[in-house]
C-alpha cells in the first residue's frame, strides 16, 4: 500500500525541486548532533512551525529507525491506529514503514490496531517526513495516530513502544508530533505552553498529561507526546532540553490569537 501525500502544497511546498531547499533552509547548521531517545516537534505549515521543527532535526544524529507518534485531527479510523506495511509517499520520494518494528509494537500493545484510515488524511506524521527524508535518507519509520486521550491507552503504547525497541537493539528514535496552545493570546499561550514545557522537561509523563488536562491547555499532541516520555523513560532517558519556543504571532504579527510551538530533545 502507498500512502498518498495528503497535505503537499498546503502545509509545505509539492514538488520535490522547491520541497528540498524549503527543508534546507529550515535546518540550522553547525548544531552539534546529540543521540535521542525522543523528541516533540511541531506539525503545522512549515512557513509557521518549521523553524522549531528545523532546529529539532538540526540537532539529531542518524536513528536506524524511527516511531512517529501524532494525533488524530480528522476522527477518522481507530483510536489508536498503527500502519505495519507499505509506505507514505512525500514529494521527495516513498517513505518506507519499517515493518518488523511495526508488528512488534502491535503484538505487544491492547489498545493498536492496524488501521490505516486514521492516516488517510492525517498531516501531523506526514509533515515530519520531508524533514526525516533530507537528513537520514532511506531511513524507515513506524506511524502511530491515536485519538485516545486515556492516560491507561498513552502508558499501553509507550510501554510497547520501548519494549519492542529495547527487544530489536536498533537505535530508534521516538518523535511526538503536535502543537501548543491553540488560538488564545500570545500571553496565554505562553503561560500555559510553559506548564507542559516544564513537566517533559521534568520527565514527568502523568504530570503532562494531567497538566493539560487541569489546565484546559489546547495541545493537541499531548496524549502522542504522553506515550514518547513513557517510552523513553523506560528507554533509559534523563534530561530533556528545551530546543525553540515559538508562535504563529511570530510570523503573523498578530498577537491576539496565535497557536504555539514548541521542539524539544529528550535523551
Amino acid at each position: 500500500m502507498i500512502r498518498r501525500a495528503a497535505v503537499a502544497d498546503l502545509f509545505y511546498a509539492g514538488n520535490a525541486k522547491a520541497l528540498r531547499p524549503q527543508v534546507e533552509e529550515l535546518l540550522l547548521k553547525g548544531d552539534e548532533k546529540t543521540v535521542a531517545v525522543g523528541a516533540v516537534v511541531p506539525h503545522a505549515g512549515y512557513l509557521y512551525s518549521g523553524g522549531v521543527a528545523g532546529a529539532v532535526y538540526a540537532r539529531l544524529d542518524a536513528p536506524e529507525s524511527c516511531v512517529v507518534l501524532g494525533p488524530n485531527h480528522t476522527g477518522l479510523g481507530a483510536a489508536a491506529a498503527i500502519m505495519t506495511s507499505g509506505t507514505w509517499e512525500t514529494p521527495l520520494r516513498e517513505v518506507a514503514i519499517d515493518t518488523e518494528l511495526a508488528r512488534a509494537i502491535l503484538d505487544r500493545s491492547r489498545v493498536l490496531e492496524e488501521d490505516d484510515r486514521a492516516h488517510r488524511k492525517e498531516h501531523a506524521i506526514e509533515v515530519q517526513l520531508p524533514f526525516l527524508q533530507v537528513l537520514f535518507p532511506d531511513l524507515p519509520f513506524v506511524p502511530i495516530c491515536l485519538m485516545s486521550h486515556e492516560y491507561g491507552a498513552c502508558r499501553d503504547v509507550g510501554q510497547a513502544v520501548a519494549e519492542t525497541i529495547s527487544a530489536s537493539r536498533k537505535r530508534v528514535l521516538v518523535i511526538a508530533s503536535t502543537d501548543m496552545s491553540h488560538y488564545v493570546s500570545r500571553e496565554l499561550a505562553e503561560r500555559k505552553d510553559r506548564m507542559a514545557i516544564d513537566a517533559i522537561l521534568d520527565l514527568d509523563p502523568e504530570r503532562l498529561h494531567a497538566t493539560v488536562l487541569r489546565e484546559r491547555i489546547s495541545m493537541c499532541g499531548f496524549h502522542p507526546a504522553t506515550a514518547m516520555l513513557i517510552a523513553a523513560k523506560a528507554l533509559g532517558a534523563t534530561r530533556a532540553e528545551l530546543v525553540r519556543y515559538a508562535t504563529s504571532g511570530d510570523v503573523t504579527k498578530d498577537y491576539s490569537s496565535v497557536v504555539g510551538y514548541a521542539g524539544l530533545i529528550i535523551r
